[in-house]
């Protein structure tokens, strides 16, 4: 199975963009707008973008799988933020420069401090020591999640480090319509980024569980493919969202075969986010989850026993997904 490739950063436009000073539709507190051009990126065109594969862009928040304590770990993303008054002076300068490029950063006076377990995020460039923020002022990393972190407890409740698995959201191997829920040992995950999506994560956009019974499952990125994608053209990508069923995403990502990735939000276009039901959470889908690789107290109220007493079950949407009281 291809590897496909890991999002340890910010994710460029395949469209050039511009800034328009109107209210952000992805951020409340943004004063502006980041839209999309009908220039395509030099980068998209030079990673052969025509040839890239298209696979949905999922509303959740980014995960991955490394070693921590000497076993496989899951890990959340915990971007390294400026302090209060260095995100002013950044501010002000980008608002006065309409860029970020020439501001002068003092990583360890400009930004809140961070537990002494994180990790800067792959290619993160480093001067004089120091790992150097990127063009939004943050210095992307990870944190290892602990089971007694209460910050991080639904990405907690998909991991069971005992038995070494996790809880994934897959196309299914033998029907790619039909998704499936199943363990996945960690080691197996090593060195890829997932999408944590769920009940408690970003609103929902997916109708997964509810608050009395929360549903959350990690997404390997790049593992659910858009069928018969539309090419890369501002007009028919436009259209594609509006008007097509296989539309109804957060947006695309494509991974070109030199690695590179390059993205499209609908935000970009001016398009609602969520609108409506999506086409995931309409899927049908079969749950996996084998109670007998290790024996789940049938009291617990933990993911893992839930799921387990549904093994074998399929439901016609993934929305559908539902516990017996």
């Amino acid at each position: 199975m291809r590897r496909f490739g890991s999002v340890q950063q910010k994710i460029s436009c395949v469209f050039l963009t511009e800034v328009k000073e109107e209210q952000s539709r992805k951020r409340e507190c943004q004063q502006f707008q980041v839209v999309a051009t009908e220039n395509v990126n030099p980068i998209a065109l030079e990673s052969n973008i025509d040839c890239a594969l298209a696979t949905e862009k999922l509303d959740g928040t980014c995960c991955y799988v490394s070693i921590y304590k000497g076993q496989s770990y899951l890990w959340a993303r915990l971007d390294r933020k400026p302090t209060k008054q260095a995100d002013k002076r950044f501010k002000k300068h980008q608002y006065s420069h309409k860029s970020y490029k020439g501001f002068t950063w003092n990583v360890k006076e400009d930004f809140k401090t961070v537990p002494e377990s994180w990790v800067p995020a792959h290619r993160v460039q480093h001067h004089n020591g120091q790992p150097v923020p990127d063009d939004h002022g943050h210095i992307p990393g990870w944190v290892p999640v602990e089971k007694d972190n209460k910050q991080y407890c639904w990405h907690s409740s998909v991991v069971d480090y005992d038995a070494g698995v996790a809880l994934v959201l897959r196309p299914s191997a033998e029907n790619e319509d039909l998704l499936e829920i199943t363990m996945v040992p960690l080691a197996d995950l090593l060195e890829q980024t997932l999408e944590l999506i769920g009940t408690n994560v970003n609103g929902n956009p997916y109708g997964l569980g509810s608050k009395k019974q929360p549903v959350h499952v990690l997404v390997a990125h790049g593992s659910v493919h858009i069928r018969n994608p539309p090419p890369v053209d501002y007009q028919q990508l436009c259209s594609w969202f509006q008007d097509s069923q296989e539309g109804r995403v957060e947006g695309i990502v494509w991974h070109c075969n030199d690695g590179t990735l390059v993205k499209l939000h609908r935000h970009h276009l001016g398009l609602r986010w969520p609108d409506g039901d999506t086409i995931l959470n309409a899927r049908p889908v079969v749950v996996h989850v084998d109670g007998t690789i290790r024996e789940y107290d049938i009291t617990s109220k933990d993911l893992f026993t839930s799921l387990s007493q549904l093994n074998g079950h399929r439901f016609s949407r993934l929305q559908d997904i539902q516990f017996d009281p």
